[in-house]
């Protein structure tokens, strides 16, 4: 990574010559025009000799109307309020690097826009409310931001000018540097997204209650639970690219035998790269007992012939809706008698919660219809003392099950987690809801509960299903689920 042209940071520089000046704002020329260590003849080249790069007649992005009809929602929720949703900042890593950026889902569900310190604020109409999107502008290279700050364009890229900006959200566009003192200046009702923006919070101290932010939130998180039409577009474009990723680490199983579980987690991670944004979450590779670990994300272990591999990924998309898919494959392509027998039982009990995501359904009627299948299981392995009505009232099961047997999915892998109960878990299942269904057996290493032969052993199988009118669609469908259909599928990807 390169440095800064002097021995400070870019931010030093300039953050000095503004105290040098007695100028409040950071980003400003010292009144004899010199920066600390920059001469007066670079100074003034580096402000002239410039072409005009703004763009112009800018296509607005595709769920530019969608984004609006949200808006309008969340404005008819709140009338007379002023709400303030931020995208928030960037984070540091260690010392002067960040890590990248995400946008907040709030923000990018209600604007499109990704990038960072971008607030979204509605105020208060006489019909409704006046949104307007609050960014930075292009970096002034008259009191040379664009090279001398760490956040300027010459360090870190174009950004959109707040015209063109106007153009891609359909929103009026400001400059974000002049908002927080806007904002505490503001009067009348104010809700706020908490947890993004600092500064924009502390504008807001004494307008604002957790409460009414509360409320917001949740809104916000029960207005994702139904996608509309391009949402699940988005969130069908990410499972196929994460098909193809699955597809990926097949062909490459000889190569991660040869290194670790590090090799799958890298060629995944590539085609998420290539056709999105990111990996929606971090991804579980885990061969061997650690596919016990529901959540093994270190990814630093072996990977054998004769063991099974649990591979829990997604990949983003550009607009941030990720998929969420689950298959757990023979490594060296064969499933054992046992490995099959265990894996036999989850994929019976992911059918059963299949057939029973259809509208009108309730939320938890999936995850009851699995858990009943692998309760008789494990009675009818001996496991556990049976009946099976008495097994899944003590929850007796969950010992191996261990997880409910899917949540809702979009621009978060668990997606409107601050729903209400009553919405979520204890609702309704609608046309346009997207949800996993992925049970699960994981029979721990030391578990002296089990046979020695299911120790060690751990089977998730996990697909997307949009609820549809008249039940649902698997959008992960083109990964096969069935054991002898893994075989053929394997075998045909290593020929």
């Amino acid at each position: 990574m390169s440095e800064a042209l002097t021995p400070e940071t870019p931010e030093a520089v300039l953050d000095e010559a503004a105290d040098e000046a007695g100028e409040e704002e950071p980003i400003k020329q010292r009144k004899n025009g010199l920066y600390p260590g920059v001469s007066d003849e670079l100074a003034e080249s580096m402000k002239s000799g410039w072409a005009d790069t703004e763009l112009r007649g800018l296509t607005p992005i595709a769920q530019a109307e969608y984004t609006a009809a949200r808006r309008a929602a969340l404005s008819a929720r709140f009338p007379g309020e002023r709400l303030v949703i931020p995208a928030g900042n960037l984070k540091t890593r260690s010392n002067d690097t960040e890590y990248p950026f995400r946008a907040s889902v709030e923000y990018a569900y209600l604007t499109g826009n990704l990038t960072e310190d971008g607030v979204l604020v509605l105020e208060p109409a006489a019909e409704g409310h006046r949104a307007t999107i609050y960014l930075l502008p292009r970096s002034n290279r008259e009191n040379g931001e664009f090279w001398l700050s760490g956040q300027g364009e010459l360090w870190v890229g174009r950004r959109h000018s707040l015209a063109e900006a106007e153009q891609l959200y359909g929103i009026p566009a400001s400059d974000v540097r002049e908002l927080p003192a806007a904002l505490t200046e503001a009067t009348g009702p104010v809700r706020v997204v908490r947890g993004y923006d600092a500064a924009i919070e502390a504008a807001l101290t004494d307008k604002v209650t957790r409460e009414h932010d509360d409320e917001l939130r949740v809104f916000l998180s029960e207005a994702r639970l139904v996608k509309d039409e391009f949402e699940a577009g988005e969130l069908q474009k990410a499972v196929d690219s994460t098909v193809r990723g699955f597809e990926d680490v097949v062909k490459v199983l000889d190569k991660a035998e040869a290194t670790s579980e590090r090799f799958i987690e890298g060629t995944f991670f590539l085609r998420a790269r290539v056709e999105g944004n990111d990996i929606g979450y971090g991804s579980i590779c885990a061969s061997g007992p650690h596919a016990c670990t529901l959540h093994w994300v270190r990814n630093d272990g072996p990977v054998r012939s004769g063991d099974l591999l649990l591979l829990d990924a997604g990949v983003e998309t550009h607009t941030l809706y990720t998929a969420d898919v689950t298959r757990t494959l023979p490594v060296n392509g064969t499933f054992t008698e046992i490995q099959k027998k265990i894996y036999d039982a989850v994929y019976d009990a992911q059918e059963a919660g299949i057939a029973a995501v259809l509208p009108g359904a309730k939320y938890r009627d999936f995850h009851d219809a699995a858990q009943h299948v692998l309760a008789e299981r494990l009675v009818e392995w001996g496991l556990v003392e049976g009946p099976v009505e008495r097994v899944l009232e003590l929850g007796l099961q969950r010992r191996w099950t261990l997880h409910g047997t899917g949540h809702m999915l979009g621009m978060d892998v668990h997606d409107c987690a601050a729903a209400r109960t009553e919405t979520y878990v204890e609702g309704t299942l609608e046309p346009g809801m997207c949800l996993t269904v992925e049970p699960g057996l994981y029979f721990q290493a030391d578990d002296l509960t089990v046979p020695e032969e299911y120790r060690g052993i751990g089977v998730r199988i996990e697909d997307d299903l949009l609820v549809t009118e008249d039940g649902s669609r698997n959008l992960s469908a083109g990964l096969p689920r069935r054991s002898d259909e893994v075989e053929a599928w394997m075998a045909s990807l290593k020929g």
